[in-house]
């Protein structure tokens, strides 16, 4: 009978220890019933003593054999959550993933719990398995789970990082919604426009034509815009996707990538909300990573990872250099020039009292309701001007018709 060498959770912390079992599957079963959590399993002789990775970043290039398993944000939260309860309530996390996998609902999560569950049951740690089968997750919550794994807190850290990833998901959440009734007005406003210039227009000047009459001067530049339209709109669609094409070429250059991320944050009133949803990413991230246990600088460095911004990121990186060397955080912030005061301020308080997860979570949660109230202010602002510009567009091509209608039946007339 071989013997297997194991890693693992038990009641007093992080344990290794041999047992003999038939299989891997009567050896997890046997860690079961000793409520230990195992986190490495391999054949003796085979099995490397864990090193402690609680505060590194976790790279792999193996790869899962059927291709990588993507999903999306809202998934990847209810995945997080489940596993989380699961392991939260004392199951083990093979077991805890068997359960996963016998989900009714047919989706991604039910296939990526098969994948994971056979990839751990086979001897790789989770944190291994998950970089390896899906990059939905990130570098960031891999590095925590591996430090979950190598301190024994793997419940504590999942239960955190479902909490941080719904702040995400509410985050995006309120930009997209903020965005989306304006698309929608956009669009409607442009293809009433359309409706005038192509269609009804042209239609009421044949008429005026039949009568004699003369077409208003906007009427006449309206009727030359049409016909343009009609003549060249292949022209125009072709340029537009040519134009599409070209732009993003550009911004995918990687040279163009920071110019394109500072052009976006100095659009007017959008630019604003990008920057604070910046600030309360980077405030959540650095409270998680610092609540986990990591040092200041390798949460820094993790925070640097999860920045979306190429231009906040290389900004960043000076930050980065000068903990480095010893200087506060705060002091640091403040020679970036990229981070309010206020920020600054409640960073400092976090360095005077030593509980800085404490002072960045709350200094995060006041960010979030000042991003609450940008993006109000954007949706109170952008729809009232869209209405009006669309109300103003349609109002022009009523007066032009009504115009035309008078000039018709004053030709009739005479």
């Amino acid at each position: 009978m071989p013997t297997f060498v194991y890693s693992a959770q038990g009641p007093s912390g992080l344990i290794t220890g041999e047992l003999a079992a038939s299989d891997r599957s009567e050896a997890f079963a046997l860690l079961g019933k000793k409520k230990i959590q195992p986190i490495k399993l391999e054949v003796a002789g085979d099995f490397k003593t864990p090193v402690t990775k609680a505060r590194q970043s976790v790279k792999t290039t193996e790869t899962t054999p059927g291709g990588v398993i993507k999903l999306k944000l809202p998934q990847v939260v209810l995945f997080i959550e489940e596993l989380s309860d699961l392991v939260g309530a004392g199951i083990q996390l093979e077991p805890a993933l068997a359960t996963m996998e016998r989900r009714r609902e047919l989706s991604g999560i039910k296939t990526l719990a098969t994948v994971l569950r056979g990839k751990v049951r086979d001897g790789m740690a989770f944190s291994k398995a998950i970089a390896a089968t899906s990059p939905s997750f990130g570098k960031l919550f891999c590095a925590l789970v591996s430090a979950g794994e190598a301190s024994g807190s793997l419940s504590t850290i999942l239960k955190r990082q479902a909490q941080y990833m719904r702040s995400l998901q509410a985050l995006k959440s309120k930009v997209l919604s903020a965005l989306l009734y304006p698309a929608f007005l956009i669009v409607a406003a442009v293809a009433v426009t359309l409706l005038f210039v192509v269609y009804l227009i042209p239609k009421l000047t044949e008429m005026l034509d039949s009568t004699g009459g003369s077409l208003p001067l906007a009427a006449q530049i309206i009727l030359k815009i049409s016909d343009t339209f009609k003549a060249t709109w292949w022209m125009l669609i072709l340029g537009g996707i040519v134009a599409y094409i070209l732009g993003k070429a550009w911004i995918s250059r990687p040279e163009s990538a920071i110019p394109w991320a500072r052009f976006k944050l100095r659009i007017p009133l959008f630019g604003g909300i990008f920057r604070a949803r910046f600030y309360v990413q980077f405030l959540e991230t650095m409270a998680n990573l610092l609540g986990n246990g990591l040092t200041m600088v390798q949460a820094m460095q993790l925070t640097h990872q999860a920045t979306d911004n190429p231009y906040l990121q290389q900004e960043f990186e000076s930050v980065m250099r000068n903990v480095g060397e010893g200087v506060a955080l705060s002091r640091a912030l403040d020679r970036s020039a990229q981070f309010p005061p206020l920020l600054i301020d409640m960073v400092n308080v976090g360095e005077q009292t030593g509980d800085m997860p404490a002072a960045l979570a709350r200094a995060a949660e006041r960010f979030d309701r000042e991003l609450s109230k940008k993006i109000d202010t954007l949706a109170a602002l952008i729809q009232p001007l869209i209405v009006c510009l669309m109300a103003g567009m349609v109002g022009l091509m009523a007066y032009l018709m009504m115009t035309t209608i008078f000039q018709t039946i004053s030709s009739i007339n005479k």
